[in-house]
């Protein structure tokens, strides 16, 4: 780890054997700790944590008071908003040790996470996904997919650009910011121009 290439806060605590992308940075009273994946031009908060073995992508972004536990993959441009939870237990007991069941979740490239929202052990988040604030995920998240509640449930669609997208009597929505274009198709949404 060469700390030269990242920025840490005098006041992070950085454990070894943890790879930290060039270009990231790392906030007050944060806790990085070992065999964990960081990717470049990442952005961690204060007081966060990120747990061994973590796999963080290109450009995350970490708001404050974020935990996020082993298991947990993020890809490339995801947002975590402030103060939201990742479990990795589905059935937790303070007596029972359970660090052998860690379960798995992924979020997909470009997901957002709202504000104190609770992302639920193993259920996987797809790509563009949109989690509105306070949110509770309990089951898959679609890519594209806009979802608010407790549990959450889905309740519209968001491009790329995070725009809310609406769709014309042919299934065809054009973000009005980006001009990306998109199809609705069997309950799944896909873009149709070039990346």
């Amino acid at each position: 780890m060469e700390k030269e290439k990242f920025f840490a806060h005098e006041t992070a605590v950085i454990d070894s054997d943890c790879i930290i992308g060039e270009g990231t940075n790392i906030w007050h009273f944060s806790h990085i700790m070992s065999n964990c994946k960081i990717g470049k031009n990442c952005n961690i908060g204060q007081n966060v944590v990120v747990s061994p073995e973590v796999v963080l992508g290109k450009n995350v972004k970490v708001q404050n008071n974020v935990s996020i536990y082993t298991g947990v993959i993020c890809e490339d441009d995801v947002f975590l908003g402030p103060s939201m939870v990742f479990t990795n237990v589905s059935n937790p007991r303070s007596a029972v040790n359970r660090r052998g069941q860690y379960e798995t979740t992924i979020v997909k490239k470009g997901a957002s996470i709202g504000a104190n929202s609770t992302i639920v052990c193993g259920n996987n988040i797809g790509k563009y996904a949109f989690i509105g604030a306070g949110a509770v995920v309990t089951k898959e998240v679609p890519d594209y997919a806009l979802v608010v509640g407790n549990p959450a449930k889905q309740i519209g669609w968001m491009s790329e650009y995070g725009q809310r997208l609406r769709f014309n009597e042919n299934n065809i929505a054009i973000c009005a910011e980006s001009g990306q274009k998109y199809k609705l198709s069997n309950n799944s949404v896909k873009r149709l121009d070039n990346e």
